[in-house]
């Protein structure tokens, strides 16, 4: 496993971690349901991160559009949920368009993941 993909797992675990506590905080601390939100988007993040790198592994050692998926899902959960979470939880904002930045950098991580179904290479058999 390359270390890029050992740092995708990693960060699956920290954000699937940081979303059952945003869950927990949306339960117990606040009404808004912004902190759910972000919640939600942590744990799909976590989710998707973890299947990046088995599709990475899954198809060798090169690079791959999952990578790249796989690293922009990360970045782009961690500034979208970060923002949100900082919001609710202590009324400061990461940066202007902190929020719909790392949106764009979800949707493009998303994007990048779909283009993984044409890799040329090896066949199943």
């Amino acid at each position: 496993m390359t270390a890029f993909r050992r740092l995708l797992v990693l960060l699956a675990g920290l954000l699937g971690a940081a979303g059952v506590a945003a869950a927990a905080a949306a339960a117990h601390m606040t009404s808004d349901p912004t902190l759910a939100t972000s919640a939600q988007f942590l744990m799909i993040g976590a989710v998707a991160l973890a299947a990046c790198a088995a599709l990475g592994i899954a198809g060798g050692a090169r690079w791959s559009f999952a990578d790249i998926g796989g690293g922009l899902i990360g970045l782009g959960t961690a500034l979208f949920s970060g923002a949100l979470a900082a919001r609710v939880l202590w009324e400061v904002s990461i940066f202007p368009m902190a929020a719909p930045t790392g949106g764009m950098v979800l949707i493009a991580g998303w994007l990048a993941l779909g283009l993984a179904a044409f890799r040329r290479g090896r066949t199943a058999t």
